[in-house]
């Protein structure tokens, strides 16, 4: 399954050979199970606006910077672009009900995540962080959960970038950070533009699969693998690429 998997990604980006050095993950349903806090958050902050927000479509959404997601909302149903002003105001709404929601519902830690950056870490891989978000309260955990696994020069944020997902910035940012090339990188994630975003930069990207969303769409989305759970991924994680 790996050496056909390897052989169709090196086959589609026209690479010579794959040898990984490094590994982005993404952060939210990746090494958070936050995506649940996010669903609600988009939901409740956009209906004060009278936008529709379904919670699974902020799982189609995830990886996207957040005004990206509220002009694109305001595009699709108000028929109209968004002043960088009114862009700002509404994120900072919904920034501000996830901060309310976490106060009773703190995200856990993805089983399986630490376990999984402990192997990489041994085997002498690179860890970054490439998210989207630019919420300060789960960025500000990062260090302190996994310490000893993680380091600040090596994640990547929304205010880090440009674009964000499905543009190939911000891995592409994280390569830069880690010094590696794409066939030199894993990329690691759960949302279909994240995917997106992982395969532009010309990494070998694993899909795992924490949300509701059909494989399909990760699929469509363009992973190279598709894995139900971190738990899953760890456990084979050894056998897939050494």
């Amino acid at each position: 399954m790996m050496d056909s998997a390897i052989k169709q990604y090196l086959a589609k980006h026209g690479f010579g050979h794959f040898s990984p050095k490094a590994v982005l993950f993404d952060m939210d349903g990746v090494i958070y199970d936050s995506m649940p806090n996010h669903a609600v958050s988009w939901h409740a902050s956009m209906a004060d606006y009278g936008l529709a927000m379904p919670p699974d479509d902020a799982y189609r959404y995830e990886g996207m910077r957040g005004v990206e997601t509220i002009r694109l909302l305001a595009c699709q149903q108000w028929h109209r672009e968004l002043s960088d002003a009114e862009a700002s105001a509404m994120y900072a709404h919904k920034s501000a009900c996830f901060a309310e929601r976490v106060k009773t519902h703190p995200a856990p830690v993805m089983p399986g995540i630490r376990e999984l950056m402990a192997q990489i870490k041994a085997d002498g891989l690179a860890i970054c962080v490439v998210t989207g978000s630019g919420q300060h309260m789960l960025l500000d955990r990062l260090l302190g959960d996994f310490s000893g696994l993680l380091r600040p020069e090596l994640i990547v944020t929304a205010f880090d970038v440009t674009h964000g997902k499905p543009h190939p910035e911000p891995y592409r940012v994280g390569m830069d950070k880690c010094g590696v090339q794409p066939y030199e990188t894993v990329v690691v994630e759960n949302a279909p533009l994240g995917v997106q975003a992982g395969v532009a930069a010309g990494c070998f990207t694993v899909a795992v699969n924490t949300g509701p969303l059909a494989n399909d769409e990760l699929i469509k989305a363009g992973a190279d693998m598709v894995f139900p759970t971190m738990t899953a991924l760890n456990a084979r994680w050894s056998l897939l690429f050494f």
